[in-house]
């Protein structure tokens, strides 16, 4: 058994590069306390520990289950994972793919291939101080309005399901790349 004290992707550098001294056969990351849904997987540590994988070329999945007060039903989740990590490992996904993988609370319905769900982002921030008179900052979320859309993860979890998203590192916006290239930038740049 090893510990690390670090990030996610800290923990899977380190177990690649001098734990295991090579690549493992599989990345799990997590199981998270609490979803990591839609817009929201550019906050998560989880998604990340297996974005890292996935960017070295190891089959990589992230679990995450839904926050709940009081103790933790970790088995649905351990049960997805593993029936996932078993999917993965005989048919594996195309280079620099990984799974984000969120369950509901209690038994799941079944499985749902989904897209990331897309939610507004207003966000409170309160100025707070410490016994010593100091401040911080505490960030909440103001609102939590999710568009509607029949596939997404978010819908997947609230009717029952088990939300299966392959997501991968690529963040460019390819559909703004010619507006972009109109942009007139160019000339003020040097750029010819």
């Amino acid at each position: 058994m090893f510990a690390v004290d670090g990030t996610p992707t800290d923990c899977v550098n380190i177990a690649a590069t001098h734990v295991f001294k090579g690549l493992p056969d599989l990345v799990v990351s997590g199981i998270n306390k609490g979803w990591n849904l839609g817009d929201d997987i550019t906050y998560s540590g989880t998604v990340a520990g297996a974005l890292e994988g996935a960017l070295l070329g190891i089959p990589s999945i992230a679990v995450s289950l839904r926050q709940t007060r009081g103790d933790y039903d970790f088995s649905y989740a351990a049960r997805a994972a593993a029936v996932m990590a078993d999917a993965i490992l005989r048919r594996p996904l195309p280079a620099r793919t990984f799974l984000n993988i969120n369950v509901p609370k209690g038994q799941p319905k079944g499985y749902r291939v989904t897209v990331q769900a897309k939610r507004n982002h207003v966000t409170s921030v309160s100025e707070r101080h410490d016994p010593k008179g100091r401040a911080y900052y505490w960030i909440e979320e103001g609102q939590n309005d999710w568009e509607p859309h029949d596939r997404s993860d978010y819908q997947a979890v609230r009717d029952g399901y088990v939300s299966v998203t392959p997501l991968h590192p690529d963040l460019t916006a390819h559909d703004a790349l010619a507006a972009v290239e109109g942009l007139e930038f160019e000339k003020e740049a040097g750029v010819t």
